[in-house]
């Protein structure tokens, strides 16, 4: 599997695996340990949460698979997120869905994450959406007491604009690693915002999450995603690639930025389909191919 340096000490696998709908493949401990296992000798180390998944149950899901098998737990990166604050029957105070940046909320959330994984460490922590209330002095101060503790290594965000980034940065003695976004042939936002310009001139590898678009390009429902899913499915053919979203998979990494794509599965022959996207070479005008559709019209 290949590597990709996120910092000279912070090594990340080239997919991760996302845990965000964990709680729904109702795994026991057992099967979940299974599946790590089985995802690490192929070469995926690279674990994303964050707290709130699975209404603040799918870390502690994980952690109980790690509490089983200890030793696993020095074979892979653990990334986590937090700043959200939904609405949850776990927290029925709240009123609405908000977020939280500061200083006390991010220490916390990391206390807790921290429970559910039974460590003593995280690789790294991702600030989960950007607020409009940050105070950036308040979150780098939290950063900063976390990396000094040694409760986190490395920190990063998600979601964030080239705005958002550089503010936050500015207030940090150390650089952020990553910002992990929405990049799919479906999304492509981060192409339009300056997001992917931002990451080759600073030499950031942005994780990408939702790379298929939520299922939308391998079951299209509506007008944008039919007409993706029809390139795709034309270019497929053409190459005799067996699966769609090895196709898909083959798009993000040619990108020069180095793309990590976050999988969402908890089956390994769909992570055993998006390896093979290694063995895929995409010209420049098949990967056009695939981004004109995505926007309905040919480039100038």
């Amino acid at each position: 599997m290949e590597k990709i340096k996120l910092s000279p000490t912070l090594e990340v696998s080239r997919f991760a695996l996302g845990f965000w709908r964990l709680k729904e493949w109702k795994m026991s401990t057992g099967e979940l340990l299974n599946f790590i296992g089985k995802a690490l000798s192929l070469g995926i180390t690279t674990f994303d949460h964050a707290d709130i998944y699975g209404d603040y149950s799918c870390e502690a899901m994980f952690g109980e698979a790690l509490k089983r098998k200890p030793a696993l737990r020095q074979k892979m990166q653990l990334v986590t997120k937090c700043g959200i604050k939904p609405v949850s029957r776990k927290f029925p105070e709240r009123k609405v869905n908000h977020y939280d940046t500061g200083y006390q909320h991010i220490v916390n959330s990391v206390e807790q994450s921290l429970r559910n994984f039974h460590t003593d460490y995280l690789d790294l922590l991702l600030i989960h959406r950007p607020d409009p209330l940050m105070n950036p002095r308040e979150t780098a101060r939290a950063f900063e007491d976390l990396h000094r503790s040694g409760k986190v290594l490395h920190f990063g965000v998600s979601n964030f604009t080239p705005f958002d980034f550089d503010m936050l940065q500015a207030h940090l003695r150390f650089p952020l690693v990553t910002n992990q976004v929405e990049i799919s042939p479906w999304q492509l936002e981060h192409f339009q915002n300056g997001n992917m310009a931002y990451f080759l001139q600073k030499g950031i590898h942005p994780m990408a999450w939702s790379p298929l678009a939520q299922g939308k390009l391998l079951h299209p429902n509506d007008e944008k995603s039919y007409r993706i899913h029809k390139t795709l499915i034309a270019l497929m053919q053409q190459k005799e690639i067996a699966g769609l979203s090895t196709l898909i998979y083959a798009w993000l990494l040619k990108h020069p930025a180095g793309i990590i794509p976050v999988l969402g599965t908890g089956k390994i022959e769909r992570v055993l389909e998006a390896l093979k996207a290694f063995d895929v070479s995409l010209s420049t005008e098949e990967w056009f191919e695939i981004y004109v559709a995505a926007l309905g019209h040919r480039v100038p």
